[in-house]
């Protein structure tokens, strides 16, 4: 009983509404029931139990029996979800091809700073700005965590366009990853990057400047799961921005000294 409310949350995060997957619940505890039975399992006024039935028996997830009184049954858990999974594409697709056909506003420069609060986010925007990159990249890495296989793989695609990539790392173990899996890019190994200090409770991930406008900094701090980290960033496209103007000036004087 006490995973009940956590099954009928899972169900409406597949596209069920509340009433929906506390019937289909209910009817997955119960070999087959009627409305009234329904009702007491799952707290859905008994009014109401009909239509939502219906809808999900429209769905293909409950059969029904038209007895008196009618007798409902849900399918199994496999078939539902392979149904919920199916519905759930259909509906990604359709909003797909939705999106295609809306007209384009007039394309704008992205400009200002934008913050992301998300690790997988973080890399698909640093990915963006890697595969945008014509001449130059400069990457410091203080945090080995922070440079997953995806954005070795863009560093690499980088190379063989002929962009430079430079990357600065803070210890051996990522210096000999880089050079092996990155080997056009210029690797230098700072053993003071891992001596950052945190702010508070976060501390630096990763910074990239990409074609001296493009700057992405990552910070990592713990997460509310035991053992793993959290990556958050901030970014900007816009050379003009007082950010991007200081992290040149900073990235430009350490490439001096290389």
């Amino acid at each position: 009983m006490s995973n009940q409310p956590d099954a009928v949350e899972a169900l409406g995060n597949l596209g069920l509404t509340e009433y929906e997957a506390r019937c289909f619940v209910a009817l997955s505890r119960l070999k087959q029931g009627t409305a009234k039975e329904v009702s007491q399992l799952s707290d859905v006024p008994r009014s109401r139990v009909y239509d939502t039935v219906d809808r999900l028996h429209q769905r293909g997830l409950v059969d029904v029996q038209q007895s008196d009184p009618r007798q409902y049954r849900a399918i199994s858990k496999d078939d539902a979800f392979e149904k919920l999974e199916s519905a759930f594409r259909a509906n990604v697709e359709e909003a797909d091809a939705a999106l295609e056909n809306v007209r384009s506003a007039e394309p704008q420069a992205e400009r200002g700073m934008w913050s992301i609060a998300d690790e997988e986010h973080v890399n698909d925007r640093l990915g963006t700005l890697l595969d945008d990159a014509e001449d130059h990249v400069h990457m410091l890495v203080a945090d080995e965590s922070a440079v997953p296989e995806e954005i070795v793989d863009r560093l690499v695609a980088a190379t063989e366009r002929g962009v430079n990539v430079v990357v600065e790392v803070g210890t051996d173990s990522l210096e000999e990853r880089i050079r092996a899996d990155v080997p056009d890019a210029d690797v230098t190994l700072f053993e003071s990057l891992r001596e950052t200090n945190p702010v508070v409770s976060k501390w630096p991930g990763k910074l990239a400047m990409v074609d001296r406008q493009a700057i992405l900094a990552s910070g990592l701090e713990n997460s509310d799961r035991p053992f793993e980290q959290q990556e958050t960033a901030v970014w900007t496209n816009g050379h003009n921005h007082g950010f991007a103007a200081w992290t040149r000036e900073l990235l430009d004087d350490r490439l001096a000294d290389f």
